[in-house]
C-alpha cells in the first residue's frame, strides 16, 4: 500500500553519526540506505544522488572507526553492527527503505533487513546486493588473522578507492586497524542456519571480472527471500561501480521507481 504524503506525517531525520545524507531531501518519496564494503566509508556514496531521482534520499551508513568517526573503536561482531544500524533505522520507518550493500556490506544490509522485518513487521522495497556471495555459500577467508602484508596484497587485488593510499606507510597505517577489523567481522560471520526468507525484492549485482565471487555466489541470493529476485551483471571486477556508477545508479533509480 502506498502512503500519502499527508498521511506520512513530517520527514523525521537520521541520526547524523551514523549515516550520511550527501543530498538531503526535505521530503524523501524513498531513503535509500547504502552499506560499504570492508574498511569502506560512507563517502563512498557521496556521488550517487546526482544519478537518482530528486526525491530519492541517499543516506549512507558510517560505520564506526573511520573518517570523522576514525577516533571510534570498530564493530567486529554483525550481530552488534546490523543490530545498532537496525536500531539508529527506526526513525527512517516513515518512509519506503531500500538498502544497496556492496561486498561486506550486503551481508550486513542483509541482517539489517531481517532485523527490521523481524522486529517492525517492515518490507524493504528492495535489497541490492553487490559482489558478495550470499550466506550459504560464505566461506571464511581466515585473512584477518594473517600478516599486514598479506591484507593489504588482498586489499590490492580487489582495488578499490583506497587501494593506492595503502602504498603510502602514513596512510597505510590509519586505515588498516579499520580494514583489519572488518575482515575479522567478515571471518567470525557465520549466519545460524538457512537465514528466515524476507518478503523483499532482492537484486544481486556483480563485476564479471570479479576474482573471488562468481555468477552461482550471487544467484544463491536468490535462497533468501520469497519475492522477486534478478541478477546483474556488469563489466568490471569486484569494484566494478566505480567504472559503472552513472550507469549503475540509474538502473538502481529505474528498479526502485518501477511498478
Amino acid at each position: 500500500m502506498t502512503v500519502s504524503r499527508a498521511a506520512r506525517g513530517p520527514h523525521r531525520a537520521l541520526d547524523q553519526e551514523w549515516f550520511r545524507r550527501p543530498r538531503p531531501v526535505a521530503d524523501p518519496r524513498m531513503r535509500l540506505v547504502c552499506f560499504p564494503h570492508a574498511g569502506g566509508a560512507a563517502s563512498f556514496f557521496r556521488d550517487w544522488p546526482q544519478w537518482l531521482p530528486a526525491d530519492i534520499e541517499v543516506a549512507a551508513v558510517c560505520y564506526p572507526g573511520r573518517e570523522d568517526r576514525i577516533a571510534l573503536p570498530s564493530v567486529e561482531t554483525m550481530d552488534e553492527l546490523a543490530g545498532r544500524i537496525a536500531e539508529e533505522l527506526v526513525p527512517a520507518l516513515d518512509r519506503p527503505l531500500a538498502f544497496f550493500g556492496h561486498s561486506m556490506g550486503a551481508s550486513v544490509a542483509h541482517e539489517v533487513a531481517m532485523r527490521i522485518e523481524r522486529r517492525h513487521g517492515r518490507v524493504l522495497s528492495r535489497l541490492l546486493v553487490s559482489s558478495r556471495s550470499a550466506p550459504s555459500r560464505l566461506r571464511p577467508t581466515g585473512l584477518s588473522r594473517e600478516s599486514d602484508e598479506v591484507l593489504v596484497r588482498d586489499v590490492m587485488e580487489l582495488g578499490g578507492t583506497f587501494s593506492a593510499a595503502l602504498d603510502h606507510p602514513d596512510l597505510r597505517e590509519l586505515l588498516l586497524p579499520a580494514i583489519r577489523s572488518d575482515y575479522r567481522l567478515i571471518d567470525d560471520y557465520r549466519p545460524a542456519g538457512p537465514p528466515p526468507r524476507l518478503g523483499v525484492p532482492v537484486t544481486a549485482l556483480l563485476g564479471d571480472r570479479d576474482p573471488h565471487v562468481h555468477e552461482a555466489d550471487m544467484r544463491a541470493w536468490s535462497e533468501v527471500t520469497d519475492g522477486d529476485f534478478g541478477l546483474r551483471i556488469l563489466s568490471g571486477d569486484h569494484f566494478y561501480l566505480l567504472e559503472q556508477a552513472p550507469y549503475l545508479v540509474a538502473e538502481v533509480g529505474r528498479l526502485l521507481t518501477s511498478r
